[in-house]
């Protein structure tokens, strides 16, 4: 998970509503709702250097045991490409 990546496909859209946010996948149709912490989960993830980066940033804004985020944040990543809504890459 250190050098884990995320990143958007080119095939998919984002939007932001307030804090909430919707992805769609312009290839499969698929699309998923994010709530307000799940959008800035995505938000970290995708801008981050690594996954491991992003967990340690977003361990400073939330209240949370590390490992419980750490799992939190690749359960929706296995999710996010599960739908084809999300791209990892091992640098």
């Amino acid at each position: 998970m250190v050098s884990m990546r995320v990143s958007l496909p080119a095939d998919v859209l984002v939007r932001r509503l307030k804090t909430e946010s919707v992805l769609l996948s312009l290839r499969s149709e698929q699309y998923f709702g994010l709530d307000a912490v799940g959008t800035r989960m995505w938000e970290v993830l995708t801008t981050s250097e690594s996954v491991e980066a992003a967990c340690t940033l977003l361990l400073g804004e939330y209240d949370v045991e590390a490992a419980v985020l750490r799992q939190d944040a690749l359960n929706l990543i296995a999710e996010l490409v599960r739908h084809g809504l999300l791209e990892t890459s091992d640098e």
